[in-house]
């Protein structure tokens, strides 16, 4: 029988029979290929997601690959056969936000799949079709479960608006700071750091386009172009903001701890920084993400260490919350 991770309140889950829910009008049923693991997912568990961002009980999963195996009236049927990975944000289509394409923003209330709605931490996920993004015919779906964060880093890297021939830098070495730096490359920069707090990132930075790496307690220039942060401390958004040169553009994609110490708003304006923040992905940078994977431009594959039966979700968790530098992404698969 197959099953599906429910967790019914924080720090309590429990494995439940599976049955596909038939698409409505406008929905697809895809069959999960595979889903990824972040640490969204393990505030979810632990009960730490802020109040208003998840709703228990849930089946998670937010960070998923597949294939279309059915639709419901007025969803495309080409769909049907297709691999695909989806946006998370179920934004209402009408207000004044997702009419500028900014469906992150969506003033009609947060929803996402995997944290109000239920997610792919099971062998199907019925979704609305609008929200899928098909991928080439060959696509490896074990590395476009990535796509998801890929997507986030993306949206940063259209605001940035790197230019071939600046110097570029990324903060921060995780799963997001690698996508940054292989976003970035493909603008051609004249440079591109990567700033982290562990040596063992430099063959992977390098791997994917870096040209130079430092730990942020070498010292730093303060003449770059454009920075990333990826690392989700206050502490790794002050040290971005140090290194653009006077005008240049910053763009924050992590998530502090609430209360932390933020950046200095003087230094802010007297240097006439241009600062962007990210919350998710809206569609644009989905559109952009799946067209640099299946150019070949985007290899996320690397960065999985470990995959694992979904029955073994506790697991799972406890690897990615472990600190260990051994582990990267971890995959679940249904």
């Amino acid at each position: 029988m197959s099953t599906a991770v429910v967790v019914e309140a924080p720090g309590s889950h429990r494995l439940v029979p599976h049955e596909p829910r038939e698409p409505g009008p406008g929905e697809a049923l895809v069959r999960v290929h595979a889903v990824g693991i972040c640490g969204s997912d393990r505030e979810v568990y632990q009960g730490n997601r802020p109040e208003g961002y998840v709703r228990y009980p849930l089946t998670p999963g937010h960070e998923w690959s597949g294939t279309v195996v059915a639709v419901g009236a007025g969803a495309p049927a080409a769909l049907v056969g297709r691999k695909v990975v989806g946006e998370g944000f179920r934004n209402c289509q009408v207000c004044d936000r997702c009419h500028a394409g900014e469906t992150t923003l969506c003033t009609a209330g947060y929803e996402e799949t995997g944290f109000t709605e239920p997610g792919a931490m099971a062998p199907t996920l019925t979704l609305p079709a609008r929200l899928l993004h098909p991928l080439p015919d060959d696509a490896d779906l074990t590395a476009a479960a990535l796509l998801e964060p890929a997507a986030c880093i993306a949206a940063a890297a259209l605001k940035a608006r790197a230019v071939p021939g600046e110097r570029v830098a990324v903060v921060g070495t995780g799963t997001l700071g690698m996508f940054a730096v292989q976003f970035l490359a493909a603008a051609s920069p004249a440079e591109l750091l990567v700033v982290g707090t562990r040596d063992d990132r430099e063959a992977l930075s390098r791997r994917f386009g870096a040209t130079a790496f430092r730990t942020k307690d070498q010292s730093l220039p303060d003449d770059l172009d454009v920075v990333i942060e990826t690392a989700g401390s206050a502490d790794a958004a002050r040290t971005a903001a140090g290194l653009p040169r006077r005008g240049g553009r910053l763009v924050l994609t992590g998530i502090p701890a609430p209360g932390a110490d933020g950046l200095d708003p003087t230094d802010l304006v007297v240097r006439q920084l241009e600062v962007h923040t990210v919350f998710g992905a809206p569609p644009d940078a989905w559109a952009h993400t799946v067209r640099m994977f299946g150019a070949g431009l985007l290899d996320p594959l690397p960065l999985v260490t470990h995959e694992l039966p979904l029955a073994e979700f506790p697991d799972a968790i406890e690897l990615v919350g472990s600190g260990d530098p051994k582990v990267g992404k971890v995959l679940l698969r249904p």
